[in-house]
């Protein structure tokens, strides 16, 4: 399976929305608080160009945002 890391903020709705979908499909991430991470945060902005969170990195592949669709296609999580 590939790698799945989530930059996030714990204030974002988002990211806890994300991170609990990831859960329930037990599938493993590395949860990364770019927050007060700042080294973090820089690599992130460098992968998608954006300081919004949350951005998922899905082995290389970067998807900003929630998008349940993309991230579901690229893990292969049957809804």
């Amino acid at each position: 399976m590939a790698k799945v890391r989530v930059f996030s903020t714990q204030s974002c709705p988002y990211c806890v929305n994300l991170k609990e979908f990831l859960k329930e499909h037990d599938i493993k991430f590395e949860d990364i608080d770019v927050s007060q991470n700042k080294e973090a945060l820089n690599e992130m902005v460098e992968k998608s160009g954006q300081m919004g969170v949350p951005v998922v990195d899905i082995g290389g592949k970067i998807i900003v945002g929630f998008d349940k669709e993309k991230v579901s296609n690229l893990l292969k999580i049957k809804s």
